[in-house]
């Protein structure tokens, strides 16, 4: 299979997922997890960045790709079978303003990131279909450029007012409300994801709970 057939197929079930979640506001979509198999990870691999910072093991994009096939068989075959955990975090502080201050970020390993972008594909379908129309950050084909223009129009329609920036300082580092905010969202992910992704991969009736989790626990953690 081409790259471009292989790219319209995935294309096909994202509009299938997006159309069930659509149809069916509040239910809990058990019959998800079956689409993450081999063409699937092939297309999260072309989706996700070449060019980012390495994590842990030091492996870039180029050298995952050396074995491509074989190590996306192998990525699979974890991820059905519950044997895959994330590797840890690698964190990097970056300069934040101007320059006197820093802000840490989590780099994760390239497969990793694989693996995490290959379940966003899935649940990203199902959660856009509850944004509202206001919401544009880090949502496919919305930019803070588009939000800006968006509060520009609002304020000319309202013929002036008042516009507040807010920006809480460190929130995620300093605030004593941050981990039971983080550790509650996170728990309420975790048990949609269940929820989700209760039916089986395979035949051999594995399911990816524990890979979704791993994702979550990735994210969760590089936000710390």
């Amino acid at each position: 299979m081409t790259e471009t057939q292989s790219s319209q197929d995935v294309s096909t079930k994202l509009e299938r997922i997006a159309k069930l979640a659509k149809d069916k506001p509040g239910v809990s979509l058990l019959t998800l997890a079956h689409h993450i198999d081999g063409g699937w990870l092939r297309e999260a691999y072309r989706r996700t960045r070449k060019d980012g910072a390495r994590g842990v093991d030091g492996q870039s994009a180029e050298q995952y790709a050396a074995q491509l096939e074989a190590n996306l068989q192998s990525l699979l075959d974890r991820a059905k079978s519950g044997s895959y955990r994330a590797p840890p975090v690698r964190r990097v502080h970056i300069p934040k303003g101007d320059g006197t201050e820093t802000r840490p970020i989590g780099v994760p390993t390239f497969e990793d990131k694989v693996l995490q972008r290959a379940v966003a594909m899935v649940i990203g379908e199902v959660y856009e279909q509850e944004f509202y129309d206001f919401s544009y950050g880090f949502r496919p084909g919305r930019s803070a450029h588009q939000a800006v223009e968006a509060v520009q129009k609002a304020a000319w329609r309202m013929r002036g007012g008042w516009l507040v920036e807010v920006d809480i300082k460190k929130f995620l580092e300093t605030s004593s409300q941050c981990t039971p905010c983080v550790d509650v969202d996170v728990e309420e992910a975790r048990m949609r994801f269940r929820d989700a992704n209760a039916q089986a991969v395979s035949s051999t009736g594995a399911d990816m709970d524990r890979v979704e989790l791993a994702a979550l626990y990735t994210l969760q953690h590089g936000l710390a």
